[in-house]
């Protein structure tokens, strides 16, 4: 079996963000999320095939990072409109029938590294796909049996991709970011580490750690100011181990699914999903799910 393990909340806020026409409930709430929420994830089973699926989402999108760091993200000019759709949108996944994953101190992509860490060598499971762009993920893949998925480019980055795309193997991808920061999270890295500096840096030497604190010791061919960048390392190590431990995915997420066969879809619960679409004045999107559980 595969199993797709989606990010849910990436999904709401790319579905509430899309360039398309509003779409309003009931006493005129703004719905494009959980709109477009719902119909990529009946997509993903219809179109795409998918058969055992968890969703993750951020309940709150503060966690117990931004008790580690001041100006890690939180919901700090987000939309009072989309903020107002998380609740809805776990409420659509479950009607919808699929596992969720709402995370409250933990974050959602936390979560998906739990899954994947869990069962990436569960003899039943053939391939994992963590469906989000997000690079910070990357460091979750394994081989060709734990990959990226970008549904929306529809590119798969299996190891060899990572490499590919960010220069480093799954393992530094961590190392990676703590380096030259990352803007959507909120930490701003090492100043002067570039992206291509620290993934040849880090190409040598695997890990932050293993990077000399003297560029005199370096042993990376073109790499200019050296000794700047070995210093700046040096001197801000309580910060880059920081931004080490924002940027490395936990993997202890509680998850109540013991097996991966616990992540079958049946199909969605019509009474749950239509009392929803009642509820929130969305009639057009009744008769969208193309299967319905038996039970």
């Amino acid at each position: 079996m595969e199993l797709h393990l989606v990010d849910a909340t990436y999904e709401l806020f790319r579905a509430h963000f899309s360039p398309r026409p509003t779409v309003r409930g009931r006493d005129g709430q703004v719905l494009n999320g959980v709109s477009g929420l719902i119909e990529t994830l009946l997509a993903l089973v219809r179109d795409e095939g998918a058969t055992h699926i968890g969703c993750a989402t951020d309940r709150v999108i503060r966690s117990f990072r931004n008790d580690l760091f001041a100006g890690y993200k939180s919901d700090a000019g987000v939309p009072r409109e989309l903020l107002d759709q998380f609740p809805i949108a776990e409420r659509a996944i479950q009607a919808l029938g699929f596992r969720l994953w709402s995370m409250v101190d933990l974050e959602a992509d936390d979560a998906l590294a739990t899954a994947a860490a869990r069962w990436g060598d569960e003899p039943s499971v053939d391939r994992i796909l963590i469906c989000t762009p997000d690079k910070d993920m990357a460091q979750c893949v394994r081989g060709t049996r734990v990959v990226l998925r970008d549904r929306r480019r529809r590119i798969t980055y299996d190891e060899a991709g990572v490499r590919a795309k960010w220069g480093v193997p799954p393992a530094s991808i961590a190392d990676l970011l703590a380096l030259v920061g990352d803007a959507s999270d909120g930490y701003p890295g090492i100043p002067g580490w570039g992206l291509k500096t620290a993934a040849a840096v880090l190409s040598r030497y695997g890990t932050m750690a293993a990077i000399p604190r003297r560029g005199s010791q370096w042993d990376v061919p073109g790499i200019r100011g050296a000794a700047v960048l070995a210093a700046r390392l040096a001197a801000m190590e309580d910060e880059a181990a920081l931004y080490l431990d924002l940027a490395t995915l936990r993997t202890n997420a509680p998850l109540p699914e013991s097996a991966p066969s616990d992540l079958a879809w049946r199909g969605a619960r019509r009474e749950a999903f239509e009392a929803l679409c009642d509820d929130l004045g969305l009639e057009d999107l009744r008769t969208r799910p193309h299967r319905w559980r038996p039970d």
